[in-house]
């Protein structure tokens, strides 16, 4: 644990250049006293790391010293596909690795790219979960994500859309982050096809035997094409709909299979302002909660069915209110 914590020092002074003792035991999470006794450790193991004196002093390496410990771990070079996401990575049991990794890798930089890497990083970041949700790890994240790594079945109880649970023996394929909700991709033993699993709905879960992942097997074209039959599966009705304008602008509260549809369709507003369009829905019942968060700036015209499910509603919110 130490000699891992000596080499973070050495490294963050070779990427950051000078640093004072509590920005140091900051990154290392030690206290300052524990960061003096290693930079006295460094110096006599014979890395050239001195000090500066006074308000702006702090510790540095002399310069044109590099060190060539950054060797990456099979773990860290594993988790740089989620350098983008340290909130997810962290998830995955996998924080510490990514810190690590991305330490390594800005040490091992000329300090022009180093420079470049710490002004990219300053300017974007990528925030994965959609807004107005709160983000909740799932409780067996982390052994589900095992299992992946690791290619071994796993038996689960699982709860479906309907809350009934059922037992299955999965293998494991792929895990999926879609906004801010992950889904294993996994092939049910005794089943030819892998299936999309909701992680939250994970019950419990116990570690089987080991198993041969197919041979071509891509997570990525597997869920473009899982998302595109979902979509074409649950969205197979159609509502004719007016909005008012303030209406059209709200929209994006139905979600994004709506939205796409609205701006590939053509909106002409008539006499009073409002704009007519068919909206693709997934059940009637679906679609008068989803509708009624735009209250008086809607008007379903069709089905008809539909158009009666909202006056009633309409009726009850009046009789409630008056």
């Amino acid at each position: 644990m130490r000699a891992s914590r000596l080499l973070s020092a050495l490294l963050l002074l070779q990427a950051r250049g000078r640093m004072t003792a509590q920005e140091l035991a900051d990154e290392l999470e030690v206290s300052v006293r524990t960061v003096y006794r290693d930079v006295e450790s460094l110096s006599a193991a014979g890395v050239p790391v001195y000090a500066d004196r006074g308000p702006a002093g702090g510790y540095r390496l002399l310069a044109g010293y590099r060190t060539r410990l950054t060797g990456m771990t099979t773990a860290e070079a594993e988790s740089l596909f989620l350098a983008g996401m340290p909130d997810q990575a962290a998830e995955l049991g996998l924080g510490q690795v990514l810190a690590a990794a991305q330490l390594k890798l800005l040490a091992a930089l000329p300090p022009e790219l180093r420079d470049r890497a710490d002004s990219i990083r300053s300017r974007f970041l990528l925030d994965a979960p959609g807004w107005f949700r709160e983000q909740a790890s799932p409780p067996l994240l982390a052994p589900v994500a095992a299992a992946v790594w690791e290619q071994h079945r796993i038996a689960v109880r699982y709860r479906r859309w309907n809350s009934s649970e059922v037992d299955r023996v999965l293998e494991p394929l792929g895990l999926v982050l879609k906004n801010g909700t992950w889904y294993l991709v996994a092939t049910a033993v005794g089943s030819a096809e892998p299936r999309t699993f909701r992680v939250s709905r994970v019950l419990t879960i116990e570690q089987r035997e080991s198993f041969l992942r197919p041979a071509g097997f891509d997570l990525a074209a597997h869920w473009e094409t899982a998302a595109e039959r979902v979509e074409t599966t649950l969205w197979r009705g159609r509502a004719k709909v007016r909005l008012s304008p303030h209406g059209l602008r709200m929209a994006f509260l139905l979600g994004p299979v709506v939205g796409r549809a609205l701006r590939e369709t053509d909106h002409s507003p008539d006499g009073d302002g409002w704009t007519t369009v068919t909206l693709p829905i997934e059940t009637n019942r679906h679609a008068l909660h989803s509708i009624l968060q735009l209250g008086p700036d809607a008007e379903v015209l069709e089905p008809v069915e539909l158009r009666e499910m909202f006056a009633q509603a309409a009726a009850e919110l009046a009789r409630r209110y008056t």
